[in-house]
């Protein structure tokens, strides 16, 4: 008989519980313990992705988890990502490749069905090859009008016979209904899964929650396992752009902090990217949408997309696009990353309609760049060394710098221009990036990673505020990710009862 390992379900009462965060918490606290661990979500929805280095893209909550575990991100941990892409339709992406775009309708209906066999292979195999599988559900399991076509609640749960743990979200209030109805709404065979429940983002006095625990337990014969209490103290990457609602808006910096403007795209992607600046002691990061909230950043940044002509069309509406035109024209800081760097160009054109019905929108001319897109897409882990010259370049230049990327459109420069990046991938080096006065773009997700660049960027801003930056060094990514998972497994750890989790799991026996 083939060994295969031990399974921990995590399953929400809604989206946005913390299901990811709670997963990346108990991958990190078994492979502490030494173990084998993966996780594991069969399809995502996000546009928050990443590249593994085969060069399979998949959704970034589980690259966070498999790094929390340890181990090098593999689209199998998610087989199935949907990337938003229009008004109910979605790219679909099967074991890291891009299949087309379908309507939400159409792959509820019909395509998701399909993708169950590559769910079920997926997840065989990774169990074969671990000692723990950690796996987050999506949403609900209570969500009737989708159950039929389940490939990523209750069926996973069911093929494997994994131990589910339920989390709600207690900060929001109505925890204690959402999972009375859950439970309610479960099949029989569904709800004598679930083993226990989280109650997750807790603030206050836990005795005065002991009744409501008592009262769930009585209610309902699950223990509650475990009160996680609300953090703000680290910071564990967030799966999707809900957590940018809680960013938006008009707040300026402090006088010791560096305002950075974001600009939040309908179709933003890979927020991500952004990470690195926010875990600066003197930088605020903002997400604004209106020109109203922009305000007098020390610098404004046009992120990725998933839809670039559409956003690009909102630029122009918005009265953003003009805003950020006179601001190059004024020499001030602008960076494009991915979509935001071909935005910055002179012109998109998607003829084979890609990415929307739109065919060619004029760019906001301030990069010499044309942009045209294919059906193919470009994802691939990339390295390389700054070759820039100009502004904060000139101190970091000759560093070296790593990244992904993503992205269907070629961008061809309509000028000679100095590229910012020397870059090596799949056995070819090409140039990437361009400046135009105090403008940058580059198609490198990940960049502000890279601590030398950052250290530059950030210095340089201090200086064309006329101040010398005062933190000498900053802090070190990798360190600093480390430590947050640490940190969320003790915080973890310490209000859970693992022993419980471990019999549900049947560790004792393995």
């Amino acid at each position: 008989m083939t060994k295969r390992a031990a399974s921990l379900m995590i399953q929400g009462t809604s989206s946005s519980v913390g299901k990811s965060v709670l997963a990346a918490a108990f991958c990190r606290i078994f492979y502490q313990e030494g173990y084998l661990v993966s996780p594991f979500k069969a399809q995502n929805m996000a546009l928050n992705s990443f590249v593994t280095l085969a060069g399979g893209e998949m959704g970034r909550a589980q690259v966070v988890q498999a790094q929390a575990a340890g181990r090098e991100p593999d689209v199998l941990m998610n087989p199935v990502l949907l990337k938003p892409s229009g008004q109910a339709s979605s790219q679909v992406v099967i074991l890291g490749k891009p299949q087309g775009n379908l309507s939400a309708l159409r792959y509820h209906g019909e395509y998701q069905q399909k993708t169950w066999p590559v769910v079920r292979s997926s997840l065989a195999r990774l169990q074969q090859e671990n000692e723990i599988l950690i796996i987050e559900g999506a949403g609900s399991p209570a969500e009737v009008n989708l159950k039929q076509n389940d490939i990523v609640n209750m069926r996973v749960a069911l093929e494997i016979e994994a131990p589910v743990l339920l989390a709600a979200d207690i900060d929001r209030g109505g925890a204690l209904a959402s999972v009375v109805g859950t439970l309610e709404l479960l099949e029989p065979e569904e709800r004598v899964l679930v083993k226990g429940i989280i109650l997750n983002k807790f603030r206050g006095d836990l005795t005065l929650l002991q009744p409501a625990l008592d009262f769930l337990e009585h209610k309902t014969g699950i223990p509650v396992v475990g009160v996680v209490p609300y953090f703000t103290d680290f910071r564990i990457p967030e799966e999707d752009s809900v957590a940018l609602d809680m960013e938006s808006g008009t707040q300026e910096s402090t006088a010791g902090q560096l305002d950075i403007a974001v600009i939040r795209l309908p179709y933003i992607s890979n927020f991500t990217d952004f990470d690195a600046l926010k875990d600066e002691a003197d930088v605020t990061v903002r997400y604004v949408n209106k020109v109203s909230e922009l305000g007098q950043p020390d610098l404004i940044i046009l992120p990725g997309s998933k839809n670039t002509l559409g956003d690009l069309q909102f630029l122009h509406q918005s009265g953003l696009g003009p805003v950020l035109q006179e601001w190059w024209h004024n020499s001030k800081p602008i960076i494009g990353i991915c979509g935001g760097y071909q935005m910055m160009g002179l012109v998109v054109r998607d003829p084979q309609h890609t990415e929307s019905d739109l065919e060619e929108i004029p760019g906001l001319g301030i990069l010499p760049l044309e942009t045209e897109f294919s059906p193919v897409k470009y994802t691939v882990q990339t390295q390389g060394i700054v070759v820039g010259n100009g502004a904060f370049f000139n101190r970091c230049s000759g560093s070296e710098v790593c990244g992904y990327e993503i992205h269907m459109g070629r961008s061809v420069a309509s000028s000679q221009n100095q590229p910012l990046f020397s870059l090596h991938a799949e056995n070819r080096n090409y140039p990437d990036g361009l400046q135009a006065k105090n403008a940058f773009g580059t198609y490198l997700h990940g960049i502000f990673d890279n601590d030398p660049l950052r250290q530059a960027l950030l210095e340089w801003l201090w200086e064309r505020r006329g101040q010398k930056r005062s933190v000498h060094q900053s802090v070190s990514q990798t360190a600093l990710r480390e430590q947050a998972f640490n940190r969320l497994a003790d915080l973890v750890r310490q209000n859970v009862d693992l022993a419980k989790i471990r019999a549900m799991m049947k560790l004792d026996q393995k």
